[in-house]
This record gives C-alpha cells, sequence and structure tokens, in this order.
C-alpha cells in the first residue's frame, strides 16, 4: 500500500466513513512513532508549536478530553479546555455563537463533543478551524475507532481476516459505529451480538457484518473481543430486563471467554460497569488491553492532530 501521497492537512476528522483505507493506515503508522515519544522522560516535541487546539464538549469526558490536551500539548501546540459547565453555554448561548467565539480568537482546531447526532458536521459546515468529532451522539466517536485499530494492529500485526466481536449496546453506541465503519475498510470481519432491543439490525445487514442473536456463537473463535458500556440509564426505558439478567445472558465472563481464540484480545472503550456487560476477571485478565488502550489513545490523537493540522509525521 502506497501511502507517499496521502496528505490530511486541512480534513475534518468528523467519521470513519470519510476515511480511505490509506488514510486510516497513515495514521495508525503515526500512531506508532507518537507512542515513542509519550515513553520518552521528556514528552515535549516541536510539531505543533505556534499551533492552538481548543477542546469544546458539551458532555463529560475523562479519556477523550485528557488524551486530546495531552496529546496537543506534547506536541508543542496551546490547548485550551472549554466545557459546557464552566462557559458562556450555561447562559444560553447557542453553538453557533460559540463556534463564531472560538473562531475568532484564531484557533487551528476544535475538538468537540456534542449529544446531538450531526453537531461536528455542522460545526465543520460553520467554522472555518478543523474539526475533530470527539462524539456526537450516537452517531460516530472517529479516533475511539482509530485507536482501536491501533491497539489490535500492535497486537495482532496484521487486520485484514481477524473476526473482530462487539458485544453490548449497539443502537446507542458510537464506538460501535466508528469501529465497524474503520474495521471494514481494514477488512476485518465484524460480528455483533446483544439484546434485540439494544440491536439496530437495519444498520448493519451487509457483507462482512455478522449478526447473533447467541452471544457465545459470537464470541467463538474470535480474535478480538470489544465489549460496550451498558449505559445504566437506558435501562430505565425497559430495554432489558435489569442489570443482574443482563450479566447472566449477555455479560463476558471467564467462561465466555474460553470460546475465543487462545490469544483473544479484550477491549472497552470505557469507563466499565464490571460484573455487568464484563467480569473483573475478564477486565483486568491477561487478554485485556484496557488500560492500554488509553495510552493509545494519547498516541493516535497526537497523530490525527499532526496529520490534521501540518498534514504528516514531523515529531
Amino acid at each position: 500500500m502506497d501511502n507517499s501521497k496521502v496528505n490530511l492537512r486541512g480534513k475534518d476528522v468528523l467519521a470513519l466513513a470519510d476515511f480511505s483505507k490509506e488514510e486510516i493506515q497513515v495514521i495508525l503508522e503515526s500512531a506508532k512513532e507518537m507512542k515513542n515519544i509519550i515513553h520518552r522522560d521528556i514528552k515535549k516535541v516541536p510539531a505543533l508549536r505556534g499551533k492552538s487546539i481548543v477542546t469544546l464538549f458539551y458532555e463529560p469526558s475523562t479519556r477523550t478530553r485528557s488524551s486530546f490536551e495531552l496529546a496537543g500539548k506534547y506536541l508543542g501546540a496551546d490547548v485550551v479546555n472549554i466545557t459546557a459547565g464552566t462557559s458562556s453555554i450555561v447562559k444560553g448561548e447557542s453553538l453557533r455563537d460559540t463556534l463564531y467565539t472560538v473562531e475568532a480568537m484564531g484557533v487551528d482546531a476544535i475538538v468537540m463533543r456534542h449529544k446531538a447526532e450531526g453537531a461536528a458536521e455542522y460545526a465543520s459546515k460553520v467554522a472555518s478551524p478543523v474539526i475533530i468529532n470527539a462524539g456526537d451522539g450516537a452517531h460516530a466517536h472517529p479516533s475511539q475507532g482509530l485507536l482501536n485499530l491501533f491497539t489490535v494492529q500492535e497486537h495482532k500485526g496484521h487486520l485484514e481476516g481477524l473476526k473482530y466481536v462487539i458485544l453490548g449496546d449497539i443502537t446507542h453506541s458510537r464506538v460501535a459505529r466508528s469501529d465497524i465503519q474503520g474495521m471494514r475498510k481494514m477488512g476485518v470481519e465484524v460480528h455483533l451480538a446483544g439484546p434485540r432491543t439494544l440491536m439496530p439490525r437495519f444498520l448493519f445487514e451487509e457483507e462482512g457484518i455478522v449478526i447473533h442473536d447467541n452471544i457465545e456463537d459470537a464470541i467463538k473463535d474470535a480474535d478480538v473481543i470489544n465489549v460496550l458500556r451498558i449505559q445504566l440509564e437506558r435501562q430505565k426505558a425497559g430495554l432489558f430486563p435489569s442489570p443482574r439478567e443482563y450479566a447472566r445472558i449477555f455479560g463476558l465472563n471467564d467462561k465466555r471467554l474460553a470460546l475465543a481464540k487462545d490469544d483473544v484480545l479484550v477491549l472497552h472503550p470505557g469507563p466499565m460497569n464490571k460484573g455487568l456487560e464484563i467480569s473483573p476477571y475478564v477486565a483486568y485478565g491477561d487478554h485485556s488491553a484496557i488500560q492500554e488502550q488509553v495510552q493509545n489513545g494519547v498516541a493516535v490523537r497526537m497523530a490525527i492532530l499532526t496529520h490534521a493540522l501540518i498534514g504528516g509525521n514531523k515529531a
């Protein structure tokens, strides 16, 4: 694969559906170099010196926001965080006016999380800085999809032909959508399993995607299992009987994990509901790469910022 002509400078990062296989691979390759920087005693390079980045979060976040902030700072950029609860948003300022205000300050990129699907795409149309979608409702979370790809590729050495299983609440998961888009572009076979009430079949009935009613069938011979967080607020809507019943029927435990390949890799986007969608034994076991995902998130987001702002790996 010749990636030498791929240039992502100025490209908004809204969804992995907008990226080619070559563009995804370029980011994954750059993330390897970025991970080396994280392991240095002095985690600072001047790649984005003189660039300014604003993280604009309308929803709570620990991993995504802090990893984007660290990614920008490790690369020498100036980073400012804006959260809904500590800004003029609480006074009723509209999204458009907030974007105009941030743009007027001369920023180069806006990393944005919003509860509404399509908010990032809207931002890309009304503001000139590069827009990086850090999650918009249940629509997309492209940097999470990329860090999952990077983690799998690091462990397995390749992506093509792997059996990748996603368990849980597919309907409300932006992580699942980004995973499906990215994994399918890279030749990964995707298998889905979860309660029927949380499985939007009509969205995913296409080549290379297999939907299972039985979680054991999905897990059998899996190379990778990504366990989605059960959003407990959904339980109030009656979409599954109870947390105890969910754990019994759909939770990933050591007995079910034994059905997968001996070298299966377990992922989770966090935060985890241990004892619900995943048992503590699996979450902290030898097959888990959950903490590694956090570190890889910083490396991948460093790669995203570098390519979006200066067009390549200059670290």
